[in-house]
């Protein structure tokens, strides 16, 4: 393709997936207001972060497939289509549990934009273009995570025609539809020859394992630990069993997995993936913690909340665009260095918030700029750490499992924070003990930072990972 092409491309597809991390950082500064205008309870306010998580990561490596199978363009424009209505909806809902099931809705439909993005960057860029987009990649979902609680906050302040929290929701409306006139002209179209059937069993088992997992991990502490709950998380393990079980009978008789188990052998993609788990389990959870006790802990509103995250917004953008050389002076370090910064920010911003009544503005923009600049560097090269090696044949399988573990461990990080957070938070609604949940908060997140660094040293050197960009370059030749 033509340079121009390949940036018209590359705009594009990346307008889908900026939309699909937006939307679900963005309602972490709504959530006081939808708590008021819909009398939402903290469950129905997790589901409506979780829920949309959740039926992402249950979509994606289906919609991966699906990809391969019927053409990455044409189930790009039928997910954005769907997106572009189920924001409609959300912006339309007239209770708590509407807007839970749009957001479910919403999430599914992210589910079939989403894998697209990766495979259309992974079979139509080559060499160092590659390399470029998926860096590019990378600092968007920092991006729109950075800036979604700064942009959710701008929207409720702006509160055109009275519409408050609809607004994050809407203003998808007329972004979908360029987008789709867009895609036409600038997005060629590719699909997989090796796919030749869905895998539905395998997507039942899929979607049931995760499920079993997430579900009652969300509804189980506001339900008081029913006994469904409880059998749910017994279930889920042995159904995850089954899942990878079939998946790999089914690859040995010749059809066609939901997932291509061989991609299980490289070591480089199976660190990655556990590396991605840890990390997009920490990020979720700190933007819903932090925008929750700036609000009703410390009493900003959700303009001055938003306006808050600023400082993480420029970090992002100063280290994201220096990442390429970070990652070709630091190798796989330049994670670890990302995710040490991150761990230091998380103890700035602890001192910063002792006392909700009186924060210290200047560390917490100190913290939350350190963040960024952490973020922008594991961020954008996160991606093409895991997808090192990946054929384009698979490039489908490769793209939905990955955006899968990141949709999956945001939403495990969300329901796991929940409990923490709310847990010692309790009924009380004292700005002393929102503190304390924020910091007991901090002491997870920063855990799952510690994680990652280790997990960064098994990562292959750098000879190992040059060997393996070259591999992709070689079978698309």
């Amino acid at each position: 393709m033509r340079q121009t092409a390949d940036n018209g491309t590359l705009l594009v597809v990346l307008t889908g997936a900026f939309m699909g991390i937006l939307d679900f950082f963005i309602v972490n500064v709504t959530i006081p207001s939808i708590e008021g205008d819909l009398g939402a309870t903290t469950g129905q306010i997790q589901l409506v972060v979780a829920g949309y998580a959740l039926a992402y990561a249950l979509g994606l490596v289906t919609g991966g497939r699906l990809g391969d199978l019927q053409g990455h363009r044409r189930v790009f424009v039928i997910g954005l289509t769907a997106f572009t209505v189920t924001s409609l909806a959300c912006g339309l809902a007239t209770s708590a549990w509407l807007l839970v099931a749009f957001r479910v809705l919403q999430g599914a439909s992210a589910a079939l934009l989403t894998p697209q993005v990766l495979s259309i960057l992974n079979i139509n860029f080559t060499g160092p273009a590659r390399a470029r987009a998926f860096a590019a990649y990378g600092a968007t979902l920092g991006l729109a995570a950075a800036c979604g609680q700064l942009i959710g906050g701008l929207l409720v302040a702006w509160n055109p025609w009275g519409w408050g929290w609809r607004t994050c929701f809407l203003i998808n409306l007329p972004i979908g539809l360029a987008a789709l006139v867009a895609v036409r002209f600038l997005v060629p179209k590719s699909r997989s020859s090796l796919v030749r059937r869905l895998d539905l069993p395998g997507v039942a088992l899929a979607t049931l394992s995760l499920g079993a997992l997430i579900v009652p991990l969300v509804l189980g502490r506001e339900t008081h630990w029913p006994t469904w709950a409880w059998m749910c998380l017994a279930l889920s393990l042995p159904a995850l069993t089954v899942f990878v079980r079939y998946e790999q009978g089914l690859a040995r008789r010749g059809g066609s997995p939901l997932i291509e188990t061989s991609l299980f052998t490289d070591r480089n993609f199976v660190t990655g993936l556990v590396i991605v788990l840890a990390f997009y389990a920490s990020l979720a959870s700190f933007f819903l913690v932090l925008s929750v006790f700036l609000q009703n802990g410390a009493h900003l509103t959700a303009l001055a909340a938003g306006t808050a995250f600023t400082p993480l917004g420029v970090g992002f953008v100063a280290t994201s665009s220096l990442s390429a050389r970070i990652g070709a002076a630091l190798g796989r370090q330049a994670l670890t260095l990302g995710a040490a910064i991150m761990a230091v920010s998380y103890a700035v911003l602890w001192s910063a918030t002792t006392d909700p009544n009186q924060l210290n503005w200047l560390l917490l923009g100190t913290g939350l700029f350190l963040n960024g600049l952490g973020e922008g560097v594991v961020m954008t090269l996160l991606i093409s750490t895991v997808l090192t090696g990946v054929r384009p044949d698979h490039a489908g399988s490769g793209s939905g499992i990955l955006t899968t573990t990141q949709q999956f461990s945001s939403a495990l990080g969300v329901a796991l924070i929940g409990l923490i957070f709310y847990g010692v938070l309790g009924p009380s609604n004292y700005p002393a003990d929102h503190a304390n949940a924020f910091h007991a908060s901090l002491l997870y997140t920063t855990g799952l930072l510690l994680l990652v660094t280790l997990l960064v040293q098994l990562l292959p050197t750098r000879r190992s990972a040059h060997h393996m960009t070259s591999t992709p370059e070689k079978a698309s030749t």
